[in-house]
């Protein structure tokens, strides 16, 4: 499982899972290579019309820099893989596109085939290559970087900067691959919880990495079944080639416009980039040579860039797009209501949160300011201002990594320190300042309504203690680039998750990660992730998670403000639309959508 930043804050609901690895109630597997009506229904053209809130930015949705939630929709219709996640929260198995099948449980041993005829869009067949630069990048394997306590490189080289955790397949064996060209076999030298979501899709052509770093193919592959493992402790002379491939990754793939060279825009899926209008849209184009996996029935798909809620409502109700999913608000729910039978209107609970991180340096270097700054926060007058409207029981949320629908969420809560920051204790923060007027600068999405009124409320209480509140608000197309950059001292945003599998813990609070922007950093939080990642067993995952959630309240990390719910809205001109509590949204069976006749 990898996060996925999300640049719109939605309402409470009481989700089954939450942004950090709170198992679904509900998860499993399924050997379905789609649904029935998508995979056995003749398509019926046309084009669906959908609104996202951010423009797109990059077509690796899996890089530090790249993930945000559009370039991952994005990445979704034009990439395919062994399998995806359903609304139940169900790994569906898609066997058209390969199998993955496991050889061994001592040692977990797992073996991917990528079926003959699955190809790039430029013709190339996808295959071992194309695995092997996979798990190069979600391994981390060749890493041997030693970082500060801001995140910085002191010594060593990190090579891809993914955005996902790579604990699990980092503590694997260089794979083997098979005499078809089209297999790997994986070896872990220990359990793996998520092993089924470890390698789903290719996270770029290997052909093309290649040639952008001046190699063949073939020769990218075997730096990375000869080059030894990364040793920290040990730095070596960075692999120049396997640095260069690397760098081109990152960052080669990043644009708002399409490029004159295709190949920076490979598709493996039902769709294929055609068009972008920078700042305002993008057109996606039926595949034509896709066959292995849910067919769509649409053969176009375009995708409006709207930020603001009574915008998307207006496009909706005069007909301008099909699909919008805008900021959850009692406004904006009224204003859907009101277009009657010509929309369908879904709410639904949100595997996402908003929350305040603060930087483990600068202003916030010292306990006891961090701790006097979180004992300002009016977290209940957010949710009162925010959500109470949509929901009128809704609470803070009093856990990182649990929400209320979890079975461990009241003992987490109960034991891990929350009750601490009910309402704001302006007196207990003058006490710990004793006289000190820290300047905090704060960063927030300035183009969402719902983060500038937390904004608003945070800076006022902390005035009131004697901080010095600086406005860093960014705009919706730049705060994302900006995290972890050192340019802010807290942030306020918002963290969404596919809702399976636990990795998304050290994701975010694993010392080091890509994804842990506020240098959060604790050794025993640490091992017990290490151990978590390798537990299988829900009931003890969540034992596990419990003395996690602790030490990061102890920590004074920050504060999880409230849990989000889902809005979307769609023309009755639309069938097939679902809704989906996960990142992926509405797009998680965008191969149903089609248009009426």
């Amino acid at each position: 499982m990898r996060f996925s930043r999300i640049s719109k804050a939605v309402a409470l609901g009481a989700a089954a899972t939450l942004a950090l690895s709170a198992c679904a109630a509900t998860t499993g597997s399924s050997n379905s290579s789609g649904s029935s009506s998508a995979s056995e229904s003749a398509a019926t053209g046309g084009e669906v019309r959908v609104v996202e809130v951010n423009g797109f930015s990059s077509f690796n949705a899996n890089s530090a820099k790249g993930n945000v939630d559009i370039n991952s929709k994005i990445a979704y219709a034009t990439q395919s893989g062994f399998n995806y996640i359903d609304n139940e929260f169900n790994i569906v198995k898609n066997d058209k596109f390969g199998t993955y099948e496991k050889v061994s449980d001592d040692p977990l041993t797992i073996k991917y085939t990528i079926n003959e005829g699955v190809k790039w869009s430029d013709g190339t067949q996808i295959g071992a290559d194309d695995l092997m630069l996979t798990w190069a990048i979600t391994s981390g394997y060749f890493d041997d970087a030693t970082l500060d306590a801001d995140g910085a490189v002191t010594k060593g080289t990190q090579y891809f900067q993914y955005a996902g955790s790579t604990s699990g397949l980092n503590d694997t064996k260089v794979p083997e691959i098979g005499e078809d060209g089209r297999s790997i076999t994986l070896t872990y030298n220990t359990p793996y919880a998520d092993w089924e979501l470890a390698i789903s899709t290719m996270l770029a052509p290997a052909h093309v990495v290649a040639e952008k770093a001046g190699l063949e193919v073939a020769d990218l592959t075997k730096i990375f079944t000869e080059t030894a493992k990364g040793d920290p402790a040990k730095p070596v002379k960075p692999n120049a080639e396997l640095k260069k491939a690397a760098d081109f990754w990152n960052t080669g793939f990043d644009t708002t416009t399409l490029p004159s060279d295709k190949s920076l825009y490979l598709s493996s899926g039902p769709f294929i980039a055609d068009s972008i209008e920078d700042g305002k849209s993008m057109t996606l184009k039926r595949n034509p040579d896709y066959n292995w996996g849910p067919m769509p029935k649409v053969d176009s798909i375009v995708v409006r860039y709207i930020g603001d809620a009574q915008a998307q409502v207006a496009a909706l109700k005069n007909g301008e797009v099909d699909i919008i999913a805008p900021q959850a608000s009692a406004d904006t729910l009224e204003q859907l209501e009101a277009l009657g039978d010509a929309a369908t209107v879904d709410t639904f609970d949100q595997l996402s949160y908003d929350h305040l991180d603060l930087n483990f340096n600068g202003p916030f270097k010292e306990e006891n300011v961090r701790e006097a700054f979180l004992k300002t926060i009016p977290r209940q007058q957010i949710v009162d201002s925010i959500i109470k409207k949509l929901k009128p029981d809704a609470t803070p949320l009093n856990s990182q990594l649990f929400v209320p629908a979890n079975a461990a969420y009241e003992e987490s809560a109960a034991n891990n320190g929350s009750s601490a920051y009910g309402e704001p204790d302006i007196e207990g923060a003058k006490e710990l300042l004793a006289g000190a007027t820290p300047t905090v600068r704060i960063m927030y999405n300035k183009d969402n309504p719902n983060r500038v009124d937390s904004y608003t409320l945070i800076a006022k209480s902390a005035t009131e203690a004697g901080f010095k509140v600086v406005d860093g608000g960014l705009a919706g197309n730049a705060w994302g680039a900006a995290l972890g950059g050192g340019t802010y001292d807290a942030v306020i945003f918002g963290w969404i998750s596919s809702g399976v599998g636990v990795s998304g813990v050290p994701q975010i609070f694993g010392s080091g990660s890509s994804s842990n922007f506020n240098k959060f950093s604790d050794k025993e939080a640490d091992k017990l992730i290490a151990e978590l990642i390798k537990t299988t067993d829900k009931a003890e995952q969540d034992k596990l998670q419990v003395q996690i959630d602790k030490l990061i309240w102890d920590s004074k990390y920050g504060l999880p403000l409230f849990q989000s719910v889902g809005v979307d809205a769609y023309s009755s001109n639309i069938d097939g639309v679902k809704p989906m509590p996960n990142q992926t949204g509405v797009w998680w069976n965008f191969w149903d959508w089609s248009v009426k006749s």
